[in-house]
């Protein structure tokens, strides 16, 4: 007897029929797909699941430096290995991770616990490129390095284009260490200046001083981000004021 899908899990199983057709990518083996995309605060709260993503995620994030390393080394062959390191290190960040999941809409497929997603779990940065990267794991597992490979460059290749005309989100933060180590041998300082709202859903104010003067507060949802908030008021700041120090951190952001 042939069983028949619950309302709830053929809704589910739509859903992720045509996330593949967006994607092209058809997996052989659904099961794979499912657990890519089920985070592990999600077993707690349901028996029948059998397994999470981490392990996929360890497995794609390999994948993803592979396939991201190679496509610069062909495409790139006159630059040196610090320039392909750092162009890589953009391509594959969390930012970019995060920002290529949100727009395939992998958070709304998402399978997390109730506590994750009262904290907001679906819009976590950490999050969404992990499960990106499971996503990439699962498809490795499932048809093989070759058929995978364009499913991967699909979304790499764009990136590494806004990396090479500049129009990648910057790491302000590594701008500013960079500038401040090469030009003044010394080190930017982030301070925390206030914390406010519950636990669930936090803003961090932090500033960033450098040379005598003190950027910011810039606010963000993590220390981390708002630390990046800040240096890049610093960035904006230096560039703004012009002469040598600008033209000293335009240097710095050349790839």
């Amino acid at each position: 007897m042939i069983r028949r899908a619950e309302p709830q899990e053929a809704d589910r199983l739509a859903a992720l029929a045509a996330f593949q057709h967006s994607i092209g990518f058809k997996f052989r083996n659904p099961t794979l797909l499912a657990r890519a995309l089920t985070h592990r605060s999600r077993l707690n709260e349901d028996s029948t699941i059998n397994g999470n993503n981490e392990r996929l995620e360890f497995l794609g994030d390999a994948v993803l430096g592979l396939v991201a390393a190679a496509e610069l080394f062909t495409k790139l062959g006159d630059r040196a290995e610090g320039d392909l390191a750092r162009i890589k290190s953009i391509v594959v960040s969390e930012d970019t991770l995060a920002g290529i999941a949100l727009a395939i809409g992998l958070d709304s497929l998402l399978l997390i616990g109730k506590g994750e997603e009262l904290s907001g779990g679906r819009r976590k940065k950490a999050l969404l490129a992990d499960a990106l990267e499971a996503l990439f794991g699962a498809a490795y597992i499932d048809a093989g390095f070759e058929k995978t490979r364009p499913l991967l460059l699909k979304y790499l290749i764009p990136e590494i284009e806004k990396v090479l005309t500049d129009r990648h989100r910057r790491d302000y933060k590594t701008l500013i260490q960079e500038y401040a180590q090469k030009w003044h041998k010394t080190q930017p300082e982030y301070s925390l200046q206030a914390k406010s709202g519950p636990d669930h859903d936090r803003t961090y104010s932090i500033t960033c001083s450098l040379l005598d003067t003190a950027y910011g507060p810039a606010d963000g949802k993590t220390k981390k981000e708002a630390e990046q908030q800040a240096a890049a008021l610093a960035w904006q700041a230096i560039m703004t004021a012009g002469g040598v120090e600008a033209a000293r951190l335009l240097e710095i952001k050349k790839l």
